[in-house]
């Protein structure tokens, strides 16, 4: 079995030998093919480039026509508007010059516009201002007036004023005649009854009878008890019209306030209102005007806008003509002194032998090296079939020995089992009376668990009783010696004393009561028997205690007169009064204040008891730890904002630093790129918006791209032509990549050249040149560009980084092929 195997695998190695020799020989027959198809490619490329070129010129032709036929369209559709609008056919930059100062007189009148309606807004917020104004001082008229008349009964206050000036000093003196009316009264009835010659105290006229006499006297007597009437009816009215009259006074600023409201305020304020109306409608006529304004100026403006567009299109179907012409010169030159010996169907059929003869040794050569390949896998698979057999029967040795181990082991673990199940037969047999017994005193553990906690529960709610109520009583305890601590024992017991004294008072008084009760019964029976008796005795009591009270009151007059000397009486007399009404206000407020100190000792004991209960015992010790989580937390907002503004200020650094560098190298691609004069360089500027919320911390950035000649910068938006807008987007985007992107080599770039002159083009073609030359050294740098300008192309090929591109074009059935070709020529294909 060996020997047959070592002579099979001596024969796929000798086989494997042939084949790798017939492999060789067939390579070097693929190379000489392979250089063959590339010289059939080369001059079928040539044949191929003259034809493209006669076809790009007829295209070029027609495509001049067009954008002449284009052109021709679009002025003849916008000659006539833009003649009447300026006069004359402009160019875009003299259109978009007119369209700026339209747009800037439009901007203008809106301005003035939105003025004069800011002004009408304040005439009219004015107007309401000045109308609730007016309103308000009409209201406070008709109520003034209304308070005037329910006081004065009319609207002439002078006269009423002066009208009850004359009944006061009337019922004055009406007043003082009837106080002294009384004791003349008493004293001509005095005279009348006690003088023996009765006449007239007055006229001096003898009564002839006694019955004339006694006539006179009830008449007097009658107009005496009528006095006193009399008098307190005139003191009311008096009381009445003096109140009236101190009212009046009080009316006086109202009647100033009427005065100068009719006057002086409401004209002025009528007058500011017909001043506000005529501004308001001047404002008005003022806005109309702006308005028409506006709305003839803003339709020529849209208008001069649709043509704008047209126009800046026509401009550029210009440039694109210019640029036709010139690539017609170019194709023109191509094709002169042409001679061609051979055909493209000739080339094409021997490139197609040649290709079948290429594709027979390529597979020749596939089918050889995968039987090289086929021989040796079975190699291989032999010799892992040998070393697999090898550590198979070295398993096997090991796995005998390990056998006859396992065998004695088990003959001991059988000996080994039977003894233990032998024990534990024994063990059952022993268990079965013990368990009885367990269950019987786990039972009664059982039961004593249960007493015992019964018996513990009981107790522990007794503990708990007697403890609140011992808590209860020290809480007594202690209300006990706080109130004789502040001694309101001492002040109970005084009070017990004094309301002792009061009650004994009263009920001396209740005697004194009682005795006098029947005295006054005994003199009511004493009075209703003898009437008559009374009334004569009575008036002669009165007039004697009259007369010694007067004199009595005589004596202490003239006695209180030495002793007060020059005093004033009225002053004191009003002082008396005025201390007594303190003295009233006093004990008004002293009673007052006991009853609001036993409303607080109340309140006092009642917050106690709210202090006692859980919710506000430990209210001290929730507070500090409430407030230790307050300050804390204080301490970290005030942490986080210092935090906040400092990473800010790092991030507006940075984003400052990082402007600086992007806008270096936009500065130095335009300027190394841009060929015209008008714009020195770009940059893009940044406006942060300070006007932040506290709830919204994100700063927001307006990004702007200005063109700056000299110290003059102007936003590039509506002010730049295509191809300056196309320029600075890729000098923008490159300048980014720059800045963010030096890990990421990929620049692709998709039809750069757009809208593009040729100085520009020959620029950005310079600059892209420069981007390789600086970034030649980074490993994973590839720089992809997409265009149909061969020119281009031909700028990028001049320098030494760029050597070959691929041309996307039609073969021969139509179907789109990927062709590499040489920068050099741009005239040869290599495969």
């Amino acid at each position: 079995f060996s020997l047959d195997k070592k002579n099979s695998n001596i024969l796929i190695i000798l086989r494997n030998k042939a084949l790798k020799t017939e492999v060789i020989s067939l390579q070097n027959e693929k190379a000489d093919l392979d250089r063959t198809l590339r010289k059939l490619d080369q001059e079928m490329e040539q044949l191929n480039h003259h034809t493209t070129t006669r076809t790009q010129m007829e295209m070029l032709t027609k495509d001049k026509a067009d954008k002449d036929e284009q052109i021709r369209k679009i002025k003849s559709r916008h000659s006539d508007e833009l003649t009447s609008l300026l006069g004359y056919f402009p160019n875009k930059k003299q259109l978009e010059d007119w369209l700026h100062s339209k747009s800037k007189e439009i901007n203008q009148t809106r301005d003035r516009l939105a003025k004069l309606n800011k002004e009408l807004a304040s005439a009219e917020q004015n107007k309401n201002h000045i109308n609730n104004e007016l309103k308000r001082k009409e209201e406070q008229l008709s109520s003034y007036e209304d308070k005037l008349f329910d006081v004065c009964g009319s609207q002439d206050f002078e006269n009423d004023f002066d009208r009850l000036k004359e009944e006061i000093e009337k019922s004055s003196k009406q007043r003082a005649m009837l106080a002294g009316a009384t004791a003349v009264y008493s004293q001509f009835i005095t005279q009348l009854t006690d003088e023996n010659q009765s006449c007239c105290p007055v006229c001096q006229r003898v009564f002839q009878t006694e019955a004339e006499l006694q006539e006179v006297i009830s008449d007097l007597q009658s107009k005496l008890r009528l006095a006193p009437d009399k008098l307190k009816s005139t003191e009311s009215e008096l009381k009445k019209k003096e109140k009236r009259r101190d009212e009046m006074l009080g009316l006086v600023p109202v009647r100033q306030s009427i005065i100068d409201l009719k006057e002086k305020e409401i004209p002025e304020l009528r007058n500011k209102l017909q001043n506000v109306n005529r501004d308001i409608q001047r404002l008005k006529n003022d806005i109309e005007e702006q308005e028409t304004l506006l709305g003839t100026i803003m339709p020529e403006e849209e208008s001069a806008k649709v043509c704008l567009t047209d126009v800046t299109i026509m401009e550029r179907f210009q440039m694109e003509l210019k640029d036709v012409e010139r690539k017609i010169a170019q194709q023109a030159a191509k094709l002169q002194g042409l001679d061609l010996d051979r055909t493209v169907q000739q080339v094409n059929q021997e490139k197609q032998e040649k290709q079948h003869k290429l594709d027979t040794v390529s597979s020749k050569m596939e089918l050889n090296r995968k039987l090289i390949q086929d021989q040796q896998e079975q190699i291989q698979h032999l010799k892992s079939t040998t070393n697999e057999l090898k550590s198979e029967k070295l398993q096997i040795s090991t796995n005998l020995q390990r056998r006859q181990q396992l065998e004695e082991q088990t003959v001991e673990l059988s000996t080994e089992v039977q003894s233990l199940f032998r024990e534990i037969k024994d063990a059952k047999e022993q268990l079965s009376p013990l368990e009885t017994t367990l269950e019987k005193f786990q039972q009664e553990k059982e039961e004593l668990i249960n007493k015992k906690n019964k018996s513990n529960k009981i107790a522990q709610d007794k503990m708990n009783d007697i403890k609140e109520k011992v808590k209860n009583i020290h809480g007594y305890m202690k209300d006990i010696e706080n109130y004789i601590q502040d001694g309101k024992d001492d002040y109970k017991k005084q009070k017990e004393t004094e309301l002792n004294k009061v009650i004994a008072q009263l009920s001396e008084c209740e005697k004194q009561k009682e005795n006098i009760n029947t005295e006054m019964g005994i003199m009511r029976q004493d009075i209703d028997t003898q009437k008559i008796q009374e009334r004569w005795l009575q008036d002669n009591l009165t007039l004697r205690k009259r007369n010694e009270e007067l004199k009595e009151v005589e004596e202490e007059r003239k006695h209180h007169l030495k002793e007060m000397g020059q005093m004033q009486v009225l002053q004191m007399k009003n002082e008396h009064q005025k201390l007594e009404e303190k003295i009233d206000n006093i004990k008004r407020n002293h009673s007052l204040a006991i009853g609001r100190q036993n409303g607080y000792e109340e309140e006092i004991i009642h917050f106690k008891r709210e202090l006692r209960e859980p919710q506000f015992r430990d209210a001290e010790e929730k507070y500090r730890e409430m407030m230790i989580v307050m300050r804390t937390t204080e301490l970290v907002n005030k942490d986080l904002d210092i935090y906040y503004k400092t990473l800010d200020q790092a991030i507006m650094k940075f984003h400052s630093m990082k402007m600086e560098e992007i806008n270096k190298i936009i500065r130095d691609l335009w300027r190394s790129t841009y060929r015209g004069q008008d714009i020195e360089y770009i940059e893009i500027r940044s406006d942060a918006d300070e006007n932040v919320s506290a709830s919204d911390k994100r700063r927001n950035y307006n990004y702007r791209v200005v063109m700056l000649k000299g110290d003059t910068a102007l936003d590039m938006r509506g002010r730049c032509s295509a191809g300056q807008k196309v320029l600075a987007s890729l000098i923008i985007r490159l300048a980014l990549a720059e800045t963010f992107c030096l890990n990421c080599g990929i620049l692709a770039l998709d039809e750069p050249t757009t809208n593009l002159d040729r100085e520009n083009i020959e620029s950005l073609a310079h600059a892209l040149v420069e981007i390789i030359k600086s970034r030649s050294q980074q490993r994973n740098f590839q720089l992809l560009v997409i265009t149909h300008d061969e020119d281009f192309v031909e700028l990028l090929g001049r320098s030494e980084y760029v050597e070959k591109f691929y041309r996307i074009k039609k073969n021969i059935d139509q179907c789109s092929e990927i062709v590499k070709c040489s920068v050099s020529s741009l005239g040869s294909c290599v495969h």
